[in-house]
């Protein structure tokens, strides 16, 4: 039996930058590929420090969210990926904002760049239902 399997597009997030969807719907869940601190009205990228920056990620998985019908606050795991692992501490703080109680599991990589010279990118595995 085929998986069924329906893209998402967010008219609230920044076109996508490459042949990829904003998100995969498969089953109960939701694919959500990786948000830079992109603008959604200009599609600059905004925010001079990670924290903005990673502020504007997760603004953007939110819209992805609720295009397919879920919210942010169903994240099962998210992705940070972030140039400068000193920032780890401010990107955190950011980040707990979002997820002030029962918190998804994630992850943090460093990473040599990002598209377009961001700072961060952020993904997430989201519970659609």
């Amino acid at each position: 039996m085929a998986l069924q399997r329906d893209t998402v597009h967010a008219p609230g997030a920044p076109p996508a930058i490459g042949p990829y969807s904003h998100a995969v719907a498969a089953g109960e869940l939701l694919f959500c590929s990786g948000q830079i601190p992109l603008d959604p009205g200009t599609g600059e990228i905004v925010g001079a420090t990670p924290a903005e920056q990673a502020r504007r990620c997760l603004e953007n998985l939110r819209a992805v969210c609720e295009a397919a019908g879920t919210t942010l606050d169903r994240a099962l795991r998210l992705t940070i990926y972030i140039t400068d692992l000193a920032a780890f501490a401010e990107v955190n703080d950011v980040y707990g904002s979002f997820f002030a109680e029962d918190p998804p599991a994630r992850v943090t990589v460093g990473v040599a760049q990002l598209p377009r010279g961001a700072q961060v990118e952020i993904d997430a595995i989201v519970a659609l239902g």
